[in-house]
């Protein structure tokens, strides 16, 4: 059994690395476009 909750809380955490990372990759590109609309 606890194996079983370590291993779910793994698989949590790695989910949610990527889901902030997903975020993180918005952002980026968003700020990036809207450098490029103040450059014109």
């Amino acid at each position: 059994m606890t194996r079983f909750i370590l291993l779910l809380a793994a698989v949590l955490s790695l989910s949610a690395c990527n889901t902030i990372k997903g975020v993180g990759q918005d952002i980026k590109k968003a700020g990036e476009t809207i450098e490029g609309a103040a450059k014109k």
